[in-house]
């Protein structure tokens, strides 16, 4: 064996996959973890959608392969969404992708434009996904600063005044994860606008804009967009359906043949009951999202207590799957984390993991039951 591949010296086991292992065994020691750092929904899908998966899975004929860019009617239904949701037209023949997950997206896009020494510009914070897969393709991250005091949103101006010429892609993400920084109109056309500029496509990744959100936002919205912008979306935070995998990407209809053919090269496939289930989900009525909402904003305003308890500030305003809290300055992110673990047997995340400007913060995720966070609360003395 003559060694594994360089690329893995450029990227670290996941986070959250090393964490939890430590998480788990102290899990299986006995002792009573709370945890709150992951943002996997813990409420379950629609009934419908069970329904859909599981009479499709009755079907002797539907467990074969499925065609790569999903059947006709899951991106019927998906065009379908898009309209009625967030007011956007895409052509369910040639605008849009079905994904397994959208950080199979991530990986896909990445490949159909990107080669060796491109750059590609990635915000600080972040999800990691971004600079991992960078790294793995041997294309180069260039970090842009998400600040608090600028609302967590690019500063262009400082970003037209850098070198540009070998950016190829950007990475962005409204309603913010970690941050929670809402999506606006505003924002997505100053997106468009610095695109058009510098030649750079605009990634959209939109997983969380129903998750305490009355006004869902879509980059697609904005005149101009199709020309330089695509947007991920998936159904794992807005039905509950992580561990299925199910996931998009719209665009105009070249790029999205571009990224067919990484991606039919890559697997075979959507399970048939998985596509019936999201078609299913992306059928639901509006109420659906609504007592979703309720349950969310119990739950935040629970972990609100419990911030406050430790001492942190948040920004009440802020949406999405997670709380963002801000350390006193004499406080390490890290630091909190491993006594809240050790000492309270709670399990928060440590901002810097999503960049160097996420130090001195940590994240609370809302996918856990009222009565967990208060016991959390209650072990906060």
């Amino acid at each position: 064996m003559k060694g594994f591949s360089k690329r893995l010296n450029e990227v670290q086991e996941y986070y959250f996959s090393q964490k939890l292992k430590e998480v788990n065994s102290l899990k299986s020691s006995g002792k009573p973890i709370l945890n709150m750092g992951i943002g996997s929904p813990d409420l379950p899908p629609h009934p419908k959608v069970v329904k859909a998966i599981c009479q499709a899975a009755i079907n002797p004929t539907g467990h074969g392969y499925q065609g790569y860019q999903g059947i006709p009617q899951l991106r019927e239904a998906f065009s379908d969404f898009y309209k009625e949701h967030y007011s956007v037209q895409l052509d369910p023949d040639g605008e849009i992708l079905p994904l397994l997950g959208s950080k199979e997206g991530i990986m896909h896009v990445s490949m159909a434009f990107l080669d060796a020494g491109d750059q590609v510009l990635i915000p600080n914070p972040g999800y990691p996904t971004y600079s991992s897969v960078c790294k793995l393709l041997h294309v180069e991250p260039v970090y842009f600063d998400l600040l608090e005091s600028q609302n967590w949103e690019p500063d262009f101006e400082s970003l037209s005044k850098t070198d540009l010429s070998k950016v190829k892609l950007m990475w962005v993400n409204y309603p913010n994860m970690p941050t929670g920084a809402k999506a606006s109109k505003v924002l997505f056309e100053k997106l468009i606008a610095f695109g058009r500029e510098h030649e750079i496509v605009i990634v959209h990744d939109n997983p969380y804009s129903f998750i305490l959100e009355n006004n869902p936002l879509s980059i697609l919205k904005i005149n101009g967009a199709m020309e330089v912008a695509l947007e991920l979306n998936s159904l794992s935070k807005t039905a509950n359906m992580a561990g299925w995998r199910v996931g998009m990407i719209g665009g105009k209809k070249e790029w999205i043949q571009a990224i067919t053919k990484v991606k039919s090269n890559m697997d075979s496939g959507m399970f048939l009951g998985i596509q019936e289930g999201a078609i299913a989900a992306l059928r639901l009525e509006k109420d659906w999202y609504s007592k979703l909402n309720f349950e969310y904003r119990k739950r935040r305003e629970l972990v609100w207590q419990l911030a406050e308890k430790l001492g942190l500030s948040y920004d009440s305003d802020a949406v999405g799957m997670f709380v963002w809290a801000k350390l006193p300055e004499s406080m390490n992110d890290l630091e909190l984390v491993d006594k809240l673990l050790y000492e309270k047997s709670i399990f928060i995340t440590p901002g810097r993991i999503f960049g160097s400007r996420g130090k001195g913060f940590v994240r609370f995720s809302l996918c856990v039951s009222t009565e967990i966070i208060q016991e959390a609360i209650d072990r906060i003395k």
